[in-house]
């Protein structure tokens, strides 16, 4: 049962501080509940803090491999040729090829449990690779790794779309995001810190230290999920949770149309939907082609390390961009959700994308203008505003969301498991005729998808809007008949009842006369 306590629910009077709070974090804070908003601050704990670690350790467990290489892995193991962009592509295909299943599997299991033993098992690939002695064994391990941590990122998105609104989810997904960047970040000052007090010690060097550190935080990281995350609206069982709360967020989330997780069979119709849906081939294409322009950040570190940057400088430098790359991630949920605005915020980073990859794509001689391009690179990161925009456009299909969510991602990786290869060879390194030039190009062709999909959302909220108004109109009308009807009904009757005689008072009379 809901609550009932008028007290309670009654929306309060809002004073300059609840104001001033509304424009840092929700622009309708004014117009909850009381309860409403400690159900949301519940829901912050259960979902953001454990996204955020686990997301944190992905993205440290992934990007290790570049702080490693430059640290001594090249040496130790041999690496020689493409080897290294092997090692990534191994990764990027196991990542790529269990997105989409994986996701689809929360619709159906406990997201909390799934993603727990996801975690667990991409840390326990995250310490062999500790004891790697050749390169074939990385390519084993990077595969592992990139298998157990496809179903994160797509699973947490699309739980965070079942729980909160339009004026919530944007700079949510952009706190979850951003912590990509810090864990990349991360990774740098903690190989340095690594490397400069560990290497050696017992007899193992300074980059095996990295995997092994690494995989002691991401276990207990593991264990947080399956305690903490709260699941799906429908089926949540949250120890923090009171019955009231679980029944108030179901309501909710059904109030902003979110369809619910087996409304709809998971079977070929889906396909279907998918395969007929604009929607599902825009949001993914845009995805893809968006992905790719954002890769030339990537090779930051193979850049200073060939143009005599020390081991220290290599790690900690590229950590500042990613720091940028954070804040930058941060303003654009947070600006999306306050002022409203989807496409503003998926557009503009975007369009600031073309002045780093220009620079590279012409490669100056100047050496500062190179270091600006590659440390403003992630400015044009607007990830959480995009998933933000694909989440409420599907929000009336939840399968169809889920599957769009996965897609979107496991399909980029799937192009960044072998356009790497053709335009990142690292025998081209470090200028990458090919490489920059062509992310260039693909920021372009993401900023016409982008109008396009805008084109097109537009379109289609003019038709619903159409057909509501429609709709309205025809309820009006048959209201208005049925109305008319009713009266004409009530006036038969009242006719009727005037011929019928009136027993009582005929009685009566009688009486009288007798």
């Amino acid at each position: 049962m809901l609550p009932t306590d008028e007290g309670e629910n009654k929306v309060q009077k809002v004073t300059a501080w609840q104001k001033f709070k509304s424009y840092i974090w929700d622009s309708d804070a004014h117009l909850k509940t009381p309860f409403e908003r400690n159900l949301l601050r519940k829901l912050d704990f259960g979902i953001l803090i454990v996204a955020c670690l686990g997301f944190f350790m992905r993205y440290l467990d992934s990007a290790n491999l570049a702080n490693a290489y430059v640290s001594g892995m090249k040496e130790d193991l041999n690496i020689f040729g493409n080897e290294y962009t092997y090692m990534g592509t191994c990764y990027t295909i196991a990542y790529a090829l269990f997105q989409i299943p994986s996701t689809m599997v929360v619709t159906r299991v406990r997201p909390s449990l799934y993603l727990f033993l996801n975690e667990v098992g991409w840390g326990i690939f995250t310490f062999a690779q500790a004891a790697a002695q050749t390169s074939n064994q990385m390519y084993a391990f990077r595969f592992c790794v990139g298998m157990f941590e496809a179903s994160f990122f797509p699973s947490i998105l699309y739980l965070m779309g079942s729980w909160y609104n339009k004026y919530e989810l944007a700079k949510r997904i952009a706190i979850f995001h951003l912590c990509g960047s810090l864990g990349s970040s991360f990774g740098g000052y903690l190989q340095a810190a690594v490397y400069e007090t560990l290497d050696g010690h017992h007899g193992i060097a300074g980059w095996r230290w990295l995997f092994i550190v690494c995989g002691c935080m991401t276990v207990p990281c593991g264990l947080a999920v399956l305690l903490v995350l709260p699941d799906l609206p429908s089926n949540t069982r949250a120890w923090y949770l009171t019955t009231e709360e679980k029944a108030f967020a179901l309501e909710r989330a059904k109030s902003l149309g979110k369809s619910q997780p087996g409304e709809k069979k998971l079977d070929w119709s889906l396909i279907k939907r998918a395969l007929s849906s604009w929607r599902y081939f825009a949001f993914v294409l845009g995805y893809i082609v968006y992905g790719t322009s954002c890769q030339a950040t990537g090779y930051f570190g193979i850049w200073m390390k060939s143009v005599g940057y020390s081991v220290t400088e290599r790690n900690v430098i590229p950590s500042c961009a990613n720091l940028i790359s954070a804040f930058c991630i941060f303003c654009w949920g947070f600006g999306s959700d306050l002022t409203g605005s989807r496409f503003a915020f998926v557009f503009g980073p975007l369009f600031y994308g073309l002045l780093p990859n220009g620079i590279l794509a012409f490669w100056p001689e100047s050496k500062h203008l190179k270091l600006f391009a590659f440390m403003t690179g992630g400015v044009q990161l607007m990830t959480a505003v995009f998933y933000t925009w694909a989440n409420e456009i599907l929000a009336d299909d939840n399968e169809l969301r889920a599957l769009t969510i996965s897609s979107m991602n496991g399909l980029q990786y799937s192009v960044s498991a072998w356009l790497p290869i053709v335009i990142f060879p690292q025998t081209q390194a470090p200028t990458f005729r090919r490489g920059f030039p062509a992310t260039f190009g693909f920021v372009i062709a993401g900023l016409i998808i982008i109008v396009v999909i805008k084109m097109l959302a537009d379109r289609d909220a003019r038709r619903a809007a159409a057909r509501q108004s429609q709709y309205d109109v025809k309820k009006d009308s048959e209201s208005a008949d049925d109305k008319a009807i009713e009266d004409t009904e009530v006036e038969g009757s009242e006719e009727d009842i005037a011929e019928i005689p009136v027993l009582g008072n005929a009685t009566s009379t009688s009486s009288r006369k007798q």
